[in-house]
């Protein structure tokens, strides 16, 4: 009986790459291009003067380059894109900035709501449930509300003038569950 469970479990991985995945709930991957997610440019590729020093958030999902499908199967995939004065951000953060330009998770660590309000005082990102707020010069830490950890961020890289992903998310993307404590363990 175990070898049977045993072949059942090797045979799973197997049997969905076969079926194939749903590639809109993909998360983002190395060389997919952003796009904006809303409004009437709602699909088209972002440049890197989309995207204002000192202006508010753009709200956008990443794209598969070779597909031309977008990334919008999960609401985990939406992204915030706001620019920042170089100057002043971390040497983390610019390692994965493009001119001051940085992205991260646009789902709020606390409770999942999403990040949709900017503090124009602070230049932070703010969640308009519970008013986490989260510092895009230092890798979307936490520095105000209940929000249990830094939103997660993804690299930027520019190609043909237009934002990409460097590589896949960096930190832990979603949010706290319920009855569970931010590492994952039981709640109290």
């Amino acid at each position: 009986m175990l070898r049977g469970l045993c072949a059942f479990g090797l045979a799973l991985p197997v049997a969905s790459r076969a079926q194939g995945t749903d590639g809109a709930a993909t998360p983002p991957a190395e060389n997919d291009r952003l796009v904006f997610a809303f409004g009437e440019r709602a699909g088209a590729a972002i440049a890197r003067d989309d995207v204002t020093l000192g202006a508010e958030q753009l709200f956008a999902y990443p794209m598969d380059p070779l597909t031309g499908e977008i990334r919008n199967g999960t609401r985990l995939n939406q992204l915030v894109l706001v620019h920042v004065d170089r100057a002043g951000l971390t040497e983390q953060t610019r390692a994965r900035a493009v001119d001051g330009i940085v992205a991260y998770s646009g789902v709020c660590t606390h409770t999942g709501c999403d990040i949709t309000d900017w503090d124009t005082s602070t230049n932070r990102f703010q969640c308009p449930c519970h008013e986490s707020q989260f510092d895009p010069s230092d890798g979307a830490r936490v520095v105000g509300g209940p929000a249990p950890w830094q939103l997660a961020a993804l690299p930027l890289k520019l190609v043909d003038g237009m934002l990409a992903a460097a590589g896949e998310f960096e930190g832990r993307v979603g949010f706290q569950q319920p009855g569970l404590d931010p590492l994952g363990g039981l709640g109290t």
